[in-house]
């Protein structure tokens, strides 16, 4: 059956020659950061035997979101994002590389573990937002909202197959391979964006060269809507999504698994994750606020229940419906920002939106870790969902008027100040 590249089919960004070449390198990169997920979990707790530890490992990892993804988002706004993202993946792809040879030369320490979490968030937390932005520049406008939900889909057909892979390598041969193959996906997305053509970029906004990061607040002040979403997007992410925790402890801790099982619940949560994404490129319709916050209250009331899974086949069972509920949340959320958001300030708000995100993990995943050792997990997990599922009931609540009143006049005036500081 041929790919419907059309200007109205559901793989029309592929029409965009720049766009075909990252996506299917990200794809590789994406097989090789899902196993490095499984390999440095599984890392973690072979050489402490501690959801604590995990927690504060993975705390690490998104503390950089929290402290940089502004100051990214700013930089994209004033640099040239293809080169931005050149740097970022070389820096990603020498983070893996060390962890790996440290792994197979029987080096590694849990300190070592600690830093270089850290840095690939480093890495990790000034790619986010250029990446972003740098989709709309591939595609143009009208065809974002489609290409978010490609990335997306792009995203978990790489889960699908990375934690399996990484589970079958470490009980084959350790941790160690799982590093050096993320190491060598980033290869193919370096080479993608060598080859990228800027003459067929779509530039909407001449690059900023004082473009600051408090501009974005005041415009995120200034729409409701948006608002509302990102405090949806901040629940939603520092409690709700933390499968590389909860399933590493309930199949280590509450059903007493191996490492191959474990990277199985990584691959079959991909499932529904993925058939969201799939959905959203092929229906690619404009997702409304409330829409948002319904499918965040409902993935919230699905992790809640499936903390109580008895056996580790109804537990592997649920987690697709998990995913798929999730992924539905965030895609629309993602399109939502980049959509409704001025081209001019793009970066910023969208490193606004990535700090938000993944910001909260810092302080919610040791968090997290440290009370699946005080309540328990299944405990915990029941907490989180409860958590991510009242969040956007509350939000609604409160901000319901906001919603429904006219777009505010303040919008205007942020943007004139933005011409008036070019």
């Amino acid at each position: 059956m041929a790919l419907s590249v059309s200007e109205t089919g559901s793989l029309r960004s592929f029409r965009h020659r720049n766009f075909r070449l990252l996506f299917f390198s990200n794809f590789i990169s994406n097989v090789g950061s899902w196993a490095q997920r499984i390999a440095q979990d599984w890392l973690v707790l072979e050489l402490t035997h501690s959801g604590r530890d995990l927690g504060l490992v993975t705390g690490l990892q998104f503390l950089p979101s929290l402290l940089f993804s502004m100051y990214a988002g700013s930089l994209a706004d004033r640099m040239s994002k293809r080169k931005l993202l050149l740097i970022t993946n070389i820096g990603g792809g020498l983070t893996a590389l060390i962890l790996g040879l440290l792994v197979i030369t029987h080096h590694v320490q849990i300190w070592h573990v600690y830093v270089l979490a850290f840095l690939l968030g480093l890495f990790g937390a000034l790619d986010a937002p250029v990446r972003q932005a740098f989709t709309s520049e591939m595609v143009g406008k009208s065809d974002l909202a489609n290409a978010v939900s490609l990335n997306s889909a792009n995203f978990n057909a790489g889960r699908l197959i990375g934690p399996g892979v990484s589970g079958l390598l470490i009980a084959a041969f350790h941790t160690g391979p799982s590093f050096l193959l993320n190491a060598a996906s980033y290869i193919f997305v370096i080479g993608s964006l060598i080859a990228i053509r800027e003459s067929d970029l779509f530039i909407e906004a001449a690059p900023q060269t004082k473009a600051k990061a408090i501009e974005a607040l005041k415009y995120v002040r200034a729409r409701p809507d948006i608002l509302a979403v990102m405090m949806t997007v901040f629940f939603t992410g520092t409690f709700g999504l933390n499968f590389q925790i909860f399933n590493a402890l309930m199949a280590t801790q509450i059903f007493h698994k191996g490492p191959a099982t474990y990277g199985f619940l990584g691959t079959i949560i991909a499932i529904g994750s993925l058939s969201a994404a799939v959905l959203s490129a092929k229906l690619d319709t404009r997702r409304g606020v409330r829409f948002i916050l319904r499918f965040a209250a409902i993935f919230g009331t699905t992790l809640t229940l499936i903390s109580y899974a008895p056996h580790y086949l109804i537990y592997a069972a649920a987690l697709p419906f998990a995913g798929m509920f999730a992924l539905t949340t965030m895609i629309s959320a993602n399109s939502y920002v980049q959509g409704h958001t001025d081209p001019a300030i793009r970066g910023r708000v969208m490193g606004i939106y990535l700090m938000v995100f993944m910001g909260g993990s810092p302080l919610g995943s040791p968090l997290i870790g440290w009370l699946c050792t005080q309540i328990g997990v299944r405990q915990t997990i029941a907490l989180c969902g409860a958590l991510t599922a009242i969040a956007p009931l509350v939000i609604f609540a409160f901000m319901r008027d906001r919603l429904q009143a006219p777009a505010s006049n303040k919008v205007e005036d942020v943007l004139i100040s933005f011409d008036e500081n070019k």
